[in-house]
């Protein structure tokens, strides 16, 4: 059983511009370099509140960078790690312009994140008033960890007045502020909007994930016959979404479509035969006009659990057959849990840009099981519209349809 969203019927708008940073390096050439390569990002966990057997990927820029000035109390994890991704790419200054053209109170934001600061409260928590528990009279929660706090940051960051909402919505959050930002386009609230999210390590989601016996110990296999659970990451990526009138020359994405559902099967387990994973991608395929056939490659959610994956391969197959060419992006990054949507959206850009199908770090033999047309090795393929999945807890679900214009 699956509850569907109304169908989104998605005017294409282009990703005009993009930001990224992982595990894997700062920016998109970075990005590209390590799909290229088949580089992993995954190292053992360094994480002092977390201690454990386990492989994350971390991004060490974090450590001893700090927002100052009119930025300082927004300071936190979370937020420094978005600071760093919106100077990437010349993206800040692509927004500013946007806001120049439009007025900032026509660009709206539209982020997602799963854990938001967390970690600042963790922190905050273990220096509380002994005698009182009292947490320390620095400690901001309203703009360091409460789930709005990394909107007013991004809002405040790029000189934005337009409407603004922070979704959180587990795994698939930040493919779902993809739709909340077409819906605002297309009722008219905004003319163009920064989609896009973030999330960072903290104990509190890595002991949460070992509790759950999903935690791998190795570098995560999605896919493999031997997979032994999730590897957790911790990245931030955005676009800027414009009408199609707004382009301006350049090798130009889409958003093509969008569809969302909810398994309302368990509040951790995906439906067992992919049901509610199979109806996002059907309702996405329709936003778009598309059929099965009309996509080239399929991003998976691809978390290298044992009922995840499974349920995903079915859902894949039972709609696409083994004729289309997938792979999960996990084994690059980890799982990046809120981000991961806006993150693998942005990496099947690349993968349409410069016609690239990302193999899969760590898997080595796929699930003898599976009928899905799984890609082990990074190849070059001309790729004209990707399927970007992202699935998560609750029976969450969204698959975006990226591509170039027809």
């Amino acid at each position: 059983m699956y509850f569907s969203y109304p169908r989104t019927s998605v005017q294409p708008l282009v990703l005009s511009h993009l930001c990224i940073l992982t595990s894997l390096g700062a920016g998109q050439e970075a990005t590209l370099a390590a799909l290229r390569r088949g580089r992993s990002g995954l190292g053992p966990c360094r994480l002092a509140s977390a201690p454990l057997a386990t492989h994350v990927g971390a991004v060490p820029a974090l450590d001893d960078f700090h927002l100052d000035g009119a930025l300082a109390g927004f300071d936190c994890r979370n937020n420094r790690l978005a600071d760093l991704t919106l100077a990437q790419d010349g993206f800040a200054e692509a927004v500013a312009a946007a806001a120049r053209r439009y007025g900032a109170h026509r660009v709206g934001v539209f982020v997602g994140t799963s854990t938001s600061g967390l970690l600042q409260t963790e922190t905050a928590y273990r220096r509380r008033d002994a005698a009182t528990g009292a947490l320390p009279p620095d400690f901001d929660y309203a703009r360091t960890h409460n789930t709005y706090s990394l909107g007013d940051f991004v809002r405040t960051r790029l000189r934005l007045d337009g409407p603004a909402m922070v979704a959180s919505s587990a795994c698939a959050t930040t493919a779902k502020v993809f739709a909340n930002a077409a819906r605002m386009i297309a009722a008219g609230f905004c003319d163009a909007a920064v989609v896009g999210g973030a999330d960072t390590l903290c104990a509190t989601t890595l002991h949460g994930f070992n509790s759950l016996k999903v935690l791998s110990r190795e570098p995560c296999r999605p896919f493999d016959a031997e997979r032994s659970g999730i590897s957790i990451g911790e990245g931030a990526a955005f676009a800027l979404l414009e009408r199609p009138d707004a382009e301006r020359g350049g090798d130009v994405v889409r958003l093509l479509g969008v569809g969302e559902s909810s398994d309302a099967h368990h509040m951790s387990s995906p439906h067992p035969e992919g049901a509610g994973a199979r109806r996002a991608m059907e309702l996405a395929l329709a936003s778009a006009g598309l059929t099965p056939t009309d996509i080239d490659h399929i991003n998976l959610h691809g978390t290298a659990t044992s009922a995840g994956d499974a349920a995903e391969d079915r859902a894949v197959a039972d709609l696409f057959g083994a004729t289309i060419p997938c792979s999960s992006t996990k084994g690059y990054t980890g799982h990046t849990l809120g981000a991961s949507g806006v993150i693998e959206a942005v990496m099947s850009c690349l993968s349409i840009r410069h016609g690239l199908l990302p193999g899969s770090p760590h898997t080595r033999n796929i699930d003898p099981s599976f009928q899905s047309q799984y890609v082990l090795a990074t190849r070059s393929a001309p790729i004209g519209r990707v399927m970007s999945n992202s699935f998560g807890f609750g029976g969450a679900n969204c698959s975006l349809v990226l591509g170039r214009a027809a």
